[in-house]
């Protein structure tokens, strides 16, 4: 018999903030990555020291994105922010051209 995999699912509403532990979980990356992305200017905490970071839930997305990137083309940092800054926007197209 297989074995079973266990499959954690986030829902997130527009507005939610994501603690540092939250977003590292969420996107199955170490507090150090996301600490040298902060500290790059890749990914912007709301306010405050380490310990009191939030992310707005909005950031959920990028940061999946840019860590996908990074690991699947070992894409730097700044070259897969760069990419998911190109994604969005064509993501953004796109919605606009379905709406008419």
């Amino acid at each position: 018999m297989p074995e079973s995999e266990i499959i954690t699912a986030y829902v997130f509403d527009d507005d939610a903030c994501l603690t540092l532990e939250e977003l590292c979980a969420a996107c199955a990356v170490e507090p150090h990555w996301i600490i040298h992305h902060v500290e790059e200017g890749l990914l912007p905490p709301l306010s405050g020291p380490v310990e009191q970071w939030r992310f707005s839930s909005n950031w959920l997305t990028r940061t999946r994105r840019m860590r996908a990137l990074e690991r699947d083309f070992d894409a730097v940092p700044e070259l897969a922010a760069l990419m998911v800054d190109l994604l969005e926007e064509v993501d953004m197209l796109r919605a606009r051209l379905r709406r008419g």
